[in-house]
């Protein structure tokens, strides 16, 4: 099972049966975070937060696959090129390709990719 096919939820009142119903129905299995357990659902929280702030508060979304599509490429973008606060505000290095540093890095052409109709911009050494 991939891990696109879960959902990881919290034990409040307010999620009802009938609410894990219906992602049961689209096929994924719903996890309950453990009782008592209130900073196991912390990691979970951080990203729902910064995707909204980032990405959904400034789109309107007008569908299922627009949603999906949307999302896949956020998603992308979050693990590949946004800085990160555990990496010292630096994106991870790319697969293959060293990342330059100090001096070469002021010296270096860099080429920016819209994403998301402009919505975020990555940046990339220039060939």
């Amino acid at each position: 099972m991939s891990l696109r096919r879960f959902l990881i939820r919290d034990r409040d009142t307010k999620f009802s049966g009938a609410f894990d119903e219906v992602f049961r129905s689209e096929g994924l299995h719903v996890i309950r975070t453990p009782v008592r357990a209130p900073r196991a659902n912390a990691y979970a929280e951080r990203f729902d937060g910064t995707l909204r702030r980032e990405c959904l508060d400034w789109m309107l979304i007008i569908g299922r696959r627009h949603l999906a599509r949307v999302l896949h490429l956020y998603i992308d973008h979050y693990n590949t090129r946004r800085p990160h606060r555990s990496l010292d505000l630096v994106p991870p290095p790319p697969s293959g390709r060293p990342r330059p540093h100090g001096a070469s890095l002021s010296q270096a052409r860099l080429r920016r990719r819209d994403r998301l109709g402009g919505l975020i911009h990555e940046y990339a050494l220039a060939a």
